[in-house]
């Protein structure tokens, strides 16, 4: 079987920033009260004409630099998101031609919300042991923004645009240790955009096309399901509370955030944390936030990364790296 090594990283943001006062006159919130309950302080919003595609485009990009790689070197692409340009052809597929990659390349979407991009850094994973693909550019990229309720200071403080990306390849000697992704349906009320195709687009009348969240109840549920989550990867590669280098986890509240490194037992500075400059990116924050640190230098080659997240679906689900 072969191995698949981390090669590179890459991101972008929109240019537009709102900061968390701009929303004190939108809804019925403030400043403190938005930064002490989610570590928020201010959030990436896409400009009307910008896309999905936009924003995963620039995020490749960014990480086809940083690996000095061209089109022809990319064998397989996968984008992970909630907020698609179009029902169909996927979102990957429309950035073949953008990214001018060879004709006859994989691509395709996957949608597991705020665990999409572990879900399909683990399908680019299992594509390189089995021969699939020799080099896979894996993306998250949102605009959530377009699905939120500016009425609903219980969401719309949360959210924000971006993408990240990463390239890996096949590799003599493992990069990625262990990938863990598990799914559960029983409590999608809790977390969901309630619309669908299938279900008319007069379904959209009365708010159906945006963000719902019963925000203590998830909280709850993904403080235990990561702790769980936490154990089951250290156990599967024989490491101990502290192994771990640094934990790279989903942007979604900073107490969420916190709760799993304690797990972990690492200390807070271990931990990347862009919750404060992003918001939750929802797929994107995990290569965001990667890639924050690769490029700032706190991440070093030969350390051990734990990546985690958990979304709506309920979806979660973490990788283990030796980057």
């Amino acid at each position: 079987m072969n191995h698949a090594q981390l090669r590179s990283t890459g991101s972008y943001l929109p240019e537009r920033v709102m900061e968390n006062a701009e929303l004190e006159a939108l809804v019925d919130t403030s400043d403190a009260w938005i930064r002490e309950r989610t570590g928020i302080a201010r959030r990436h919003i896409a400009a009307p004409e910008q896309t999905c595609a936009d924003l995963a485009e620039q995020a490749a990009l960014s990480a086809m630099a940083a690996a000095g790689l061209g089109p022809n070197d990319i064998d397989m692409l996968v984008v992970a998101t909630s907020t698609p340009n179009q029902v169909f052809p996927s979102t990957a597929c429309g950035l073949i031609e953008r990214l001018n990659l060879r004709s006859g390349v994989i691509a395709f979407d996957v949608a597991a919300a705020c665990s999409g991009f572990v879900y399909a850094l683990d399908i680019a994973n299992r594509f390189i042991q089995t021969g699939g693909a020799g080099r896979a550019l894996v993306i998250g990229a949102e605009v959530f923004s377009r699905i939120l309720d500016w009425s609903d200071r219980s969401t719309c403080v949360l959210f924000g645009d971006g993408a990240g990306a990463v390239i890996i390849e096949s590799a003599s000697e493992p990069g990625i240790l262990s990938t863990h992704l598990h799914a559960d349906g029983r409590q999608e009320s809790l977390l969901n955009v309630p619309w669908g195709v299938s279900q008319g687009y007069e379904a959209l009348e009365g708010g159906r096309g945006k963000v719902s969240m019963r925000g203590n109840e998830v909280f709850r549920v993904a403080v235990r399901t990561l702790g769980a989550l936490v154990d089951e990867t250290l156990a599967a590669n024989n490491l101990k509370r502290g192994d771990v280098d640094w934990l790279v986890p989903h942007q979604a509240n900073i107490r969420i955030m916190t709760a799993t490194a304690r797990q972990l037992g690492l200390p807070l500075e271990r931990m990347v944390s862009t919750v404060e400059n992003h918001g939750n990116t929802s797929a994107a924050s995990i290569p965001l936030a990667l890639d924050h640190a690769v490029r700032d230098g706190r991440i070093q080659r030969g350390e051990l990364l734990l990546l985690e997240a958990f979304g709506a679906g309920f979806t979660w689900g973490s990788a283990l790296i030796r980057y």
